[in-house]
Order: structure tokens, then sequence, then C-alpha cells
């Protein structure tokens, strides 16, 4: 029996559509601990915050500003004779605003002849990408904290340990002595600088390769089963005693910065262990500042219909955003950065 072939002429096109994939997106955490100040517009780009040193608080560093000390008997006063005048002493903190922004292109063949928005998905990656930046912004502020801690160590180095409920308890008690208070706003999950009332705690933010090594201190208890409890947001884990653990993908580690890995049982990039700052917030250490007027991103299009003289045949649209930002440390000691190993779980 013979088969008879056909042959059959190709298709026009022979590719189906798909629907755009899901990528992606950034995770902003860090503003929950951050209190959002606005520098007004048109008086300069550096702005000066100032303090005034309780008595017997020395400005040596940031552990010594906030710790007050009065001897009783130095106050008291003779009948009749003027006590001699002391004098406040002033700490000021000075940050500089920067601005930041992005822009994507696109030409009026993509815009008109192409099956995907791309304009659009222009303005999506866009706010996306610059999302990430504001993220990062506040990261290198807050990671470069004084006020650290080294897991099993005295230094990056050397830190050979996962994070433990003795290191956490040791900030605490750093914190404590610094008269730090535990948080008790945090910013409203929005565009808006608004914040909504929590359970006063020190909030932790870490990498979300630690969380295995959170969920095994002692005493750990999950969001699921805080009950009534307000969570902080939807990336908070659980809590430990006085704190409250926020994870994040973006908080990246140090890699290969720390001891030969071998024998640690501690994740390495390649041979010496990634260590990761935990990072411990108290209340009113950190400022956010924004640029009075403009509280977030300032997104823009310029579609290639708009023809002008560097256009004329309105070839070209652009899409972009800036903004204007700068993150300050304002109380040291009201805050800290253990780094520790996290455990390699292969």
């Amino acid at each position: 029996m013979s088969v008879t072939t056909y042959s059959t002429a190709a298709g026009r096109i022979n590719e189906v559509k798909g629907e755009i994939l899901a990528h992606a997106i950034p995770v902003e955490v860090l503003a929950l601990g951050c209190k959002m100040k606005q520098m007004p517009k048109n008086e300069g780009d550096n702005i000066t915050y100032r303090r005034w040193l309780p008595w017997g608080a020395l400005a040596t560093n940031v552990n010594t500003q906030n710790r007050p000390a009065a001897v009783a008997n130095a106050h008291i006063i003779q009948e009749g004779v003027t006590p001699s005048a002391d004098q406040l002493t002033p700490v000021d903190v000075n940050v500089k605003q920067q601005q930041y922004g992005c822009l994507y292109s696109y030409t009026d063949k993509a815009a008109e002849l192409y099956e995907d928005d791309i304009p659009e998905e222009m303005k999506i990656n866009c706010g996306e990408r610059m999302g990430l930046v504001r993220e990062m912004i506040r990261y290198g502020t807050l990671k470069a904290c004084t006020n650290v801690q080294y897991a099993g160590s005295v230094s990056r180095a050397l830190v050979d340990e996962a994070i433990s409920l003795n290191q956490l308890r040791k900030m605490s008690r750093t914190l404590k002595s610094n008269h730090s208070k535990k948080i008790r706003r945090v910013l409203s999950p929005s565009a808006n600088y608004d914040t909504y009332a929590i359970e006063a705690a020190y909030v932790v933010f870490a990498h979300t390769d630690a969380e295995s090594d959170i969920r095994d201190l002692p005493g750990f208890v999950p969001v699921a089963k805080y009950g009534s409890r307000q969570v902080i947001n939807e990336y908070e884990v659980g809590s430990c005693e006085e704190f409250r653990f926020v994870l994040s993908p973006e908080l990246a580690p140090y890699p290969n910065v720390g001891p030969t890995a071998a024998g640690l049982g501690l994740v390495t990039s390649n041979t010496l262990v990634d260590v990761y700052p935990f990072i411990v917030m108290g209340e009113d250490a950190c400022f956010d500042v924004a640029l009075r007027g403009l509280n977030s991103l300032s997104p823009y299009h310029i579609p290639h219909t708009k023809r002008d003289k560097s256009d004329p045949g309105g070839q070209r649209g652009y899409v972009g955003s800036s903004f204007w930002s700068a993150v300050l440390i304002t109380n040291g000691g009201w805050m800290g950065v253990i780094e520790a190993g996290v455990s390699d779980l292969s």
C-alpha cells in the first residue's frame, strides 16, 4: 500500500501571541523603620538637624550620646549662693539631597506596529525600577550604621555564626542603654506618608535567606499564630520576644567576606562566608527625607506623537521618572546592625 504525501504551503505567520509573562517585582520594606520628613523647596540641597545632648552624655560616639548621667550630690545648692551656669551641647547631623532618575525610549514603529503596548510596559518597569532604587538608598545608609555587632566575633572578616537569640538580646541591651524606644508606628503601605500604630517592638530587617535561622529561634511565633495581632506588612514572618522580623530579597549580603566557610555550615558564594546585615530599628533612628511637594516618584511620558524641533517627524517617545531623596541616620544609638552568617541548607 502506498502512502500519498501532500505538500502543504507554509503558514503566513505560524505564531500565537502569548501573554506577557510575570517578572520579579522589587520589594520595599525599609520605609517601615524610617520617619518620613519633608525638605522645603527652593532652599538649597542640604538640611541639618540638631539635637541637644542630655546632661552627662558625651558626644564621643553613638553609644555615649544618649546616656545621661547625674550625681545627686553635685546638684545640691547652698543657701544664698548662685550655682555655676552650665551650657547645652549640640550635635548636628547633615544630609544632602540627591536626584535619581531613569529613562526609556521607543520609536514610532514600536508604538504603532508592534503587537505589545511598549510604552505601557515601560511605565510599569520604570516605576518598579525606581522603587528598587529608593529601597537601595535606604539600605545603603542603614546597613552602614556604626552601632554594629558581629555574630561570633569582633569583625566582619571573622563572622562565623548564624543569628541567635543571644545576639538579639545583646543588641536590645545596647539600644535600651541608649534610651531607644521601640517602634510604635510604621509607614502605611501606600504612596502617602501616613502611619499606623502597631504593638511596640524593635523591627529587624533581613534577607529572605535568613528565614530558616529566624524560624529556629527559641520562642519564635509565626504570623500565622498572631490571632488578632496586626502584622507590620505582608513581608513580616513572625516575632520572637521583643523583635519582629521583616524579610526582603533585596537586602543582599556582603558576599565572600567572612572566614573560610568550609566546616562552618554557613552560606558562601565562593569560599568565604557571606555576611548578612540584620538591621534592628528603634523609633526615630532614621529619617527618609523627601522634597516638599514631591513625596513620591515623578513619572513622565513624552509620547512619540509630540513633534518638536528635536523630533520633527514624531519618531521617538520617552518614558522616565525622577525623584529627590536623602536618607539619614539621625540617632545611631537607637538602631543597630548585627552582621551574621546564614545556615547552609544543602
